[in-house]
């Protein structure tokens, strides 16, 4: 798992960085806390909303052999999964934790939950959706505790397509908690548990199907800034597979969700138009100036998933980042919308695993399980439908803003005392008056001018000439050989 790590933060600049972060929550208008009336609703359907099995209301799934993926350290756990495979296919359980069952709707929590939109995360701590009693406790899907869920499971096929769906609230237990790298070193030795021994098989299937219906999946390399003692430092990772087939797991149960809704006329979709010819047309042109052509008859997806791990190829994902544009949401009640198709994944799709973490998922669980289940979808449910797009698109600004605002201020501090330095980088678009530049160590991305006649996939080395960690601004020029 190729990882590029950088200095952690100077010292001397680590009380700026931490002044400038605050200034920023601030800017942003995110809270600091809860308000007293939403803690102690969640505080009172922690300790008072029942997990026990009842025979007329939850199902108990104890026995399943659950397991949780997440990144290290995690403790708001949405998702859980058991994977098994049959003589003619596999069978999925998913379980998604139960947030509706702590939710009063109308209620305090409800109504600052549709504040907040999501979860929202900053180096320096995460803004989180529903208070941590319930986020990280009562609510999340923690291993040895008994939890309520949402369990949707699939009968596979040997190509791991769905053949038969439930979604089912009942009372699960998780067995194990699991960090991506982890269960990626299990698997790779030969010592995890099925469910997970199973996963490559249902990734490259599921893949396989992605390929089919022509949808195409980026995977390119993000920085994380990582907190440790003493401060921070950026890490860019190309992840591990397991990354990939575990988020197949989450695309399926968003394809089935969606299904659902379609076929009861209500509900509500993410959605992406399709890239329009022009874009395609230009996107091509940009290939073949990189020397890795996309030809006419190869499926977009496969052309993206065959690409090297060169700076070349570096370059064209980035460009075919620009074709992923326009997503959005769109409910329904009554008519199904012209508009259904989410066009990178190539299917209708909604938002259905991360109820701790966002908004609209609860939405879409509580939807989905009256349908699926011949029952009237809740009141409640139905008559806020309709603001969710809303909700979710001013908290989603936000979170954008959130993630590029620290970033850019990690990344200043990083190169705080640095300046007059070389840096090598990669040329990964020409955007306006400027270049777009990954630096190879530091893993920091830059604009930089005077590079209008370099072409993207170009290495280039670049001289740093200042640092401003209170609004994040690294600036640089171009060194001249």
């Amino acid at each position: 798992m190729p990882r590029r790590r950088s200095r952690i933060v100077p010292t001397a600049a680590r009380g700026d960085l931490a002044d400038s972060l605050s200034a920023l929550r601030a800017e942003l208008g995110l809270p600091e806390s809860f308000p007293p009336a939403v803690q102690a609703e969640a505080d009172l359907a922690a300790q008072s909303v029942p997990v026990e099995p009842a025979a007329s209301t939850l199902a108990d799934l104890r026995h399943i052999e659950f397991l949780t993926i997440d990144p290290a350290g995690s403790t708001d756990l949405d998702q859980a999964l058991h994977l098994e495979r049959t003589a003619t296919g596999a069978v999925l359980h998913y379980a998604i934790a139960d947030v509706a069952a702590y939710v009063v709707p109308e209620g305090a929590m409800d109504a600052e939950a549709r504040t907040r939109g999501q979860t929202m995360y900053a180096p320096d701590g995460r803004i989180p959706l529903h208070p941590a009693v319930l986020s990280e406790g009562a609510a999340s899907l923690l291993p040895g505790h008994d939890r309520r869920a949402f369990v949707w499971r699939f009968v596979l096929d040997e190509g791991a397509r769905p053949v038969e769906t439930t979604l089912t609230r009942a009372v699960v237990r998780s067995r194990a908690q699991w960090s991506y790298v982890d269960a990626q070193a299990a698997v790779d030795a030969g010592t995890a548990p099925y469910s997970l021994t199973a996963l490559p098989w249902f990734g490259a299937e599921r893949a396989a199907r992605e390929s089919e219906r022509g949808g195409a999946s980026l995977n390119i390399p993000e920085t994380r800034v990582v907190r440790e003692p003493g401060g921070y430092r950026l890490e860019r990772s190309d992840g591990v597979p397991l990354e990939d087939w575990n988020a197949h797991v989450s695309l399926l149960t968003g394809m089935a969700a969606a299904e659902i809704m379609l076929a009861g006329r209500i509900g509500i979709l993410r959605t992406m138009p399709p890239a329009a010819a022009e874009d395609i047309e230009e996107f091509r042109t940009q290939t073949v100036a990189l020397g890795l052509p996309w030809l006419e008859r190869q499926p977009y997806g496969d052309y993206l998933r065959d690409l090297p791990r060169t700076p070349a190829a570096r370059a064209v994902r980035e460009h075919a980042g620009g074709l992923f544009r326009g997503a959005g949401y769109v409910t329904f009640d009554g008519e199904v919308p012209e508009q259904t198709v989410q066009s990178a994944i190539g299917a209708a799709y909604a938002h259905t695993t991360a109820p701790l973490r966002r908004l609209v998922d609860r939405w879409v669980l509580v939807i989905c399980e009256a349908l699926a289940n011949g029952r009237e979808v809740p009141a409640w449910a139905r008559g806020s439908l309709a603001e969710l797009p809303a909700l979710m698109t001013r908290s989603s600004q936000r979170a954008s803003q959130l993630n590029a605002g620290a970033l850019d201020r990690v990344e200043a501090a990083v190169l705080h005392g640095r300046e007059g330095e070389e840096f090598e980088g990669l040329v990964l678009a020409r955007r306006g008056d400027g270049a777009r530049v990954q630096l190879r160590r530091p893993p920091v991305e830059a604009k930089v001018k005077g590079l209008d006649d370099v072409a993207p996939g170009t290495i280039v080395r670049l001289r740093l000439v200042r640092t401003s960690i209170a609004d994040g601004t690294a600036s640089f020029t171009p060194v001249v050989s």
